[in-house]
């Protein structure tokens, strides 16, 4: 049985609603090639060759289509050694995220913990501190503990976002209480039923924040820049600014297939996880 739309066939022969409609296609349709168009036009010039990249008028389509570019650009940079610290990044703040903002928030919701509404509201009073101005206080915390050039000092930073916290603590309180307290009846203590319990029922908001996570991790490129000091340890989106965008001896076609090349992964992502992608959007609003 096909789902009824907000508009009904009998509501779209109506000349008023063909007409707004139509306006919101036309809408859809200009979203989409926006968000199209980047990506589209970043892989067609890096399958041109460069001076028709440089060339004006441009083009959109390539005239010759060049694929030895993403050999030379996978030759240019160490694509899988940064690829691997994004990566490395990403599954260490994931891990804090669940042990860390998941225990506090499991504390703050089902056991009760004295001054846990003092607790609660001081986090989230955390929410309206601009991140820039704590920047430099982590900087010099993660210095002075000797954590810098380490994964660390993203690891770290990880346990410590209200936001997560803030999600994580919502989903625990739409838990039905009588789960636990069974549980407890059974001789189950608090870590047991952390684990066995509220993480397996929690994997949605879970498989969210690590939707989250990893855009944070594949997009940041300042905080790695400022506390990785070797290049080895420098993450993807770095990498990518330090010796491929600011290059000068780079061919601008090739800068566009290491471009594209750094796009395919979070595009897969979306891809496979997109279901978990729609559902934090309900997830994300946050009851009060």
């Amino acid at each position: 049985m096909k789902e009824r739309g907000i508009l009904s066939p009998a509501d779209l022969r109506k000349p008023l609603n063909k007409i707004v409609y139509g306006f919101m296609l036309l809408c859809l349709a200009v979203m989409i090639v926006t968000m199209l168009y980047p990506i589209a036009m970043t892989m067609f010039n890096g399958l041109k060759s460069n001076p028709e990249v440089n060339s004006f008028p441009p083009h959109f389509f390539p005239q010759e289509w060049h694929w030895e570019n993403f050999i030379r650009g996978w030759q240019f940079i160490n694509l899988p050694g940064y690829l691997k610290n994004t990566m490395f990044v990403f599954l260490g703040s994931l891990v804090v995220t669940v042990l860390v903002l998941g225990l506090a928030a499991f504390s703050i919701s089902r056991i009760r913990v004295p001054f846990g509404r003092a607790v609660y509201f001081f986090i989230l009073m955390t929410l309206f501190i601009p991140a820039s101005s704590y920047m430099i206080p982590n900087f010099v915390n993660l210095k002075e503990l000797g954590l810098l050039n380490t994964f660390w000092a993203f690891w770290l930073p990880a346990g410590a976002s209200a936001y997560y916290f803030l999600l994580i603590k919502n989903f625990f309180d739409g838990i039905h209480p009588e789960i636990f307290e069974a549980a407890r009846i059974d001789g189950a203590s608090d870590w047991t039923n952390f684990i066995r319990i509220a993480i397996p029922l929690s994997v949605p908001i879970f498989a969210t924040l690590s939707i989250f996570i990893f855009s944070t991790a594949w997009n940041d490129w300042f905080w790695p820049s400022l506390v990785m000091q070797t290049e080895d340890k420098y993450t993807l989106a770095t990498a990518i600014y330090k010796y491929v965008v600011n290059a000068r001896s780079l061919d601008t076609n090739v800068k566009f297939t290491i471009l594209f090349m750094a796009m395919i992964p979070p595009i897969f992502v979306f891809l496979v996880f997109q279901k978990f992608i729609m559902r934090s959007v309900n997830l994300s609003a946050v009851k009060g």
